[in-house]
């Protein structure tokens, strides 16, 4: 696998893999960062992964760049890859109800299916987590059924609700807290995927999956109620 060095700044450094969006190249990058924790190379502060390349922080008192430079080659010529080492699969419970669906009628317009196709096709696999940004917890999911793209609002809201599930284009996602936002908005999960109170607030990490799945409006609320008194775990499996 092709891969380059970008120098940012005396305290950074990123290796760019293939500049395309597949999960071949995702998978080099949750490798790399897999074996890089594992190594606990002496000064790296950070890793911080995105769909095609891996930004190393680091410090430049404790490891020079070109050290680091040698450390990682080492790593990505002795590594196999296959995707983020243990990588789990979050099923996430979404309620499809109309309040919680402002544009579904939007979706089965443009892809020309109906309410319960739709659904059916966004629970039906799970989708592998690229990288995290524009929110803390925000998740840029791959692998979607091309049949569910639709454009992004030719005008964003001012503010989408919290545990909103969106299409966005050729992805799908969660916003993890109330924010502005464009995304055609689909259900609500009750789940917290972020949670500034906890030691690890965000849920997931690059590498692993979210599967989603149905659930009623009673149910939804009984879910709620569990997360609010701190008594909810969404069900981890291990992915294949």
């Amino acid at each position: 696998m092709f891969y380059e060095f970008l120098s940012n700044a005396d305290t950074a450094l990123t290796v760019q893999f293939e500049r395309k969006i597949s999960d071949e190249v995702n998978g080099f990058v949750t490798a790399l960062a897999a074996v890089i924790e594992d190594k606990k190379i002496s000064g790296v502060i950070e890793l911080i992964p995105t769909f095609t390349s891996l930004t190393v922080l680091y410090d430049c008192a404790v490891i020079r760049a070109g050290r680091l430079k040698e450390e990682i080659s080492s790593l990505i010529d002795s590594m196999s890859v296959g995707g983020a080492k243990n990588a789990k699969i979050y099923n996430i419970p979404v309620c499809y109800d109309e309040q919680f669906s402002p544009d579904m009628g939007n979706v089965t317009e443009h892809t020309g299916l109906s309410r319960d196709e739709v659904i059916a096709l966004h629970t039906s696999k799970p989708y592998l987590i690229y990288m995290l940004g524009f929110l803390p917890g925000f998740a840029y999911l791959g692998g979607m059924d091309e049949r569910l793209a639709t454009p992004r609002l030719k005008s964003p809201r001012l503010e989408i609700f919290e545990g909103a599930v969106g299409i966005g284009g050729s992805q799908t996602g969660i916003y993890p807290i109330a924010s502005p936002g464009g995304w055609q908005l689909l259900g609500k999960t009750p789940v917290k995927v972020f949670d500034p109170s906890k030691e690890n607030p965000i849920l997931y990490k690059a590498g692993d999956y979210i599967k989603f799945y149905p659930v009623t409006l009673e149910e939804y609320e009984k879910i709620e109620a569990k997360v609010r008194a701190g008594e909810y775990t969404p069900e981890i499996t291990e992915a294949e």
